[in-house]
């Protein structure tokens, strides 16, 4: 018997990086303690950066008092981080054979009800868990940058992840005002990222071919589909782009262009040339601004627009929205 979702209060975080510091700093805003585990020398450092940094977009989202927000405890000792914690999230370096080990070593430490998620990127539940004890708590927990706003989390179960556990889990990321989508068959890449590969390789190739540099590709997305794409997903926008008959006629119409060569879905080859027109085009697009700063702007650009969409209850406003009323009624016990 897995510990319910609404009875989760002590979170395990492994690893401490880019995503590891996304997801403490949307779990302690919401009431979590947080027991992160890093050896790195820095880390400790690092992670509370991270958090002070993201403070200003999470109060916006939701108006958190001090004294109603999480613990954060750091360590450098695993067994510590894992051993009483009621869910653990594991977000090392996407390499399958140090995962597994790490993993078998978590689970060894970890409470019998304790549920494991992963926040792989691609990597398959069904590997990762194989030589863990009692596999069947372990999940692929995927969220998306920056953890602390997007809503989304890809949740994947392998052969041996029991049915409870991924309602458990879903239910936790409810509670955390995310939205689980729940990944029905075990794929390389999940959902998610396999979109994003694909529109990402295209990109290298028009920079490697010269057809468009960083900016311009980025302007293409920013101020055409980029902005659809907030609240209505490809698929829906383009039954819409068929009009009153719908996607059948936007397939008829569009369709034949399927067989032109409008797209290569091959990777070009990494090239130093083309890593550094990579690195040169978007440098230029940061235009000296830090990483920091670069952070703060794209967290309140994201906020203002769930906002903007909360107003209409739609995708992540509708999500947004439920959180706050969540987190109040919380908040007011």
């Amino acid at each position: 018997m897995f510990i319910k979702g609404n009875e989760i209060k002590t979170v395990a975080i492994v690893g401490t990086g880019v995503i590891g510091a996304g997801w403490a700093a949307r779990l302690l805003h919401r009431g979590m303690n947080v027991i992160a585990v890093n050896p790195r020398k820095t880390a400790e450092d690092d992670l509370r950066e991270v958090i002070a940094n993201a403070e200003e977009a999470l109060q916006r989202v939701i108006a958190v008092p001090v004294e109603k927000k999480g613990k954060l405890t750091f360590t450098t000792d695993l067994k510590e981080a894992v051993e009483c914690a009621d869910y653990i999230q594991e977000n090392t370096p996407e390499v399958e054979s140090k995962k597994i080990i790490l993993l078998k070593e978590i689970s060894s430490y970890a409470k019998p009800n304790a549920i494991i998620g992963s926040s792989t990127s691609g990597l398959l539940p069904t590997r990762l868990q194989s030589e863990m004890v009692n596999p069947e708590r372990f999940l692929v927990a995927h969220p998306f940058n920056p953890v602390y706003l997007l809503p989304l989390v890809e949740v994947v179960g392998g052969e041996k992840t029991s049915a409870e556990a991924i309602e458990t889990a879903i239910e936790f990321f409810k509670m955390m005002g995310m939205k689980p989508l729940k990944v029905r068959v075990e794929i390389e890449g999940f959902i998610a990222d396999r979109l994003l590969e694909a529109l990402w390789r295209e990109n290298l190739h028009m920079v490697n071919d010269n057809v468009a540099t960083t900016d311009e590709l980025d302007q293409a997305i920013i101020y055409g589909a980029g902005l659809r794409w907030a609240f209505m997903g490809t698929n829906l926008t383009y039954w819409l782009a068929g009009g009153k008959r719908g996607m059948r006629h936007f397939m008829s119409q569009f369709g034949p262009a399927l067989k032109l060569p409008w797209t290569k879905l091959e990777a070009p080859e990494l090239t130093e040339e083309l890593i550094e027109k990579m690195v040169e085009g978007t440098n230029e697009q940061a235009q000296g601004h830090n990483l920091r700063e670069l952070e703060k702007l794209r967290d309140n650009c994201i906020v203002s627009i769930m906002e903007a969409l909360a107003e209409y209850e739609c995708a992540s406003g509708k999500i947004l929205k439920q959180d706050r009323e969540q987190q109040m009624a919380r908040l007011a016990e």
